[in-house]
Parts: C-alpha cells; structure tokens; sequence
C-alpha cells in the first residue's frame, strides 16, 4: 500500500499527500476531500479504502491517522456551490483546499480518480487508488469521517430526514422524506430523485426548520 509513496520518496520528494473525497453521489450536504501525508515508509495494514470499514473502525483510524501523519488537510464544499458549478468541479475545489489546508505544503500529490488538480504540484491520479496507496486511503477515511460528523450535525437541525442513519444518500427513506416533506437548505437542488427534479420546501416546513437553526 505504499508502493507509490516509495517511488515518489526515490524520485527526490519528501511531502507526498494523498487526497481523496466523500460525498459525491448523496442528495443532501457538503463533498468533501481530505489530503494526507505519512511520514516517509510509513505502513499501517489496517488502513484501507473507507468504503470497506466498518464506521467504529474508520473512527479509531481516523484517531490514529492525526496522530501519525505528518499534515492533514480538509476541504469541505457546500450544496449552494455544488448547484453552482457541478459535483465534479465542486469535488476539484474541495481537493485544492485541501491541499491548501496542509500545515506542509506537499511537493508530490498522489489522487483516487482519473483526473489532475489544477495546481501546480506535480502529481499522479489513480484509479481506484484507495486501494493503492496508504496515503489516498488514509484520506478517504478522513473524510469520510469528517462528512459523516457533518451530516450526524445536520440531522439534528433537520431531523424528517434522518441524516445521522443516511448521511444524505437516496435511501428509500430518505426519498419518501423528500416526497413527503420537500428539500432543506443542504439539499443538492441540481440533483434528482428518481430522476425527477428535487420537489421544492414547502414554506411550511421551512419555517420550522429555520426556528430550529
């Protein structure tokens, strides 16, 4: 896992961050992207790609991460400017802040996808590379935590929707939740529920919502 790393570390770079996001697919609430960076060989079998972790075990990894790396950064990008400029280029903003976010300032870039960030720092996008890369998946757990304690805060502002359970995704319940009580501020307007467009507040509810923030 941290093969990638190593050969950066030979080709002279010493900050090698890894950066990843959650949040691309869910209905409501914020993307975010992490960026992690080891110290050089670092090993640590148990960190993997968030998606195959239980969350008790993302949790005491996410504690183990910030006491072992070396920086971490986070990006977070609201719904208001994921309806602006769309999800993939809502994904690219939160990467670079979290690039930004690093109290060290990386001079190599290790990325889960397909795609370079617009910075100048060079860099290699891997596909699938949660699974490659201890740094990008060390990321992926951060932020998937970080996001995951996002929404559990949202649930309690907008409780009809169950947030803490869904984290936001299309669930079964959380789309007759929308049906039945339209969208909140953190819903993504541009995004569609059974591909239909988001069904709009209703002023009702809104209000309620507005004297619980």
């Amino acid at each position: 896992m941290n093969t990638f790393e190593k050969v950066a570390n030979l080709e002279g770079y010493s900050y090698v961050a890894g950066i990843d996001e959650a949040g691309r697919g869910p209905l409501a609430g914020p993307v975010v992207a992490a960026a992690v960076i080891f110290p050089p060989n670092y090993k640590n079998p148990a960190i993997n790609d968030s998606k195959k972790l239980s969350c008790r075990k993302r949790e005491i990894l996410y504690n183990i991460i910030y006491i072992d790396a070396i920086a971490i950064g986070v990006g977070v990008i609201d719904s208001e400017i994921i309806d602006k400029v769309n999800i993939l280029q809502a994904t690219f903003i939160a990467m670079r802040e979290a690039v930004r976010d690093l109290s060290f300032y990386p001079d190599y870039l290790l990325i889960d996808g397909l795609h370079r960030l617009q910075v100048e720092i060079p860099q290699k996008p891997l596909v699938k590379g949660d699974a490659l890369s201890v740094s990008i998946a060390g990321a992926s757990i951060i932020a998937k935590v970080a996001r995951d304690r996002i929404m559990e805060m949202y649930h309690r502002q907008y409780p009809h929707y169950n947030f803490q359970r869904n984290k936001g995704y299309g669930t079964k319940e959380h789309c007759r939740a929308i049906e039945e009580f339209g969208i909140c501020k953190i819903h993504r307007k541009s995004f569609t529920v059974k591909n239909k467009p988001m069904p709009q507040l209703s002023l009702d509810l809104f209000k309620i919502n507005e004297r619980k923030n």
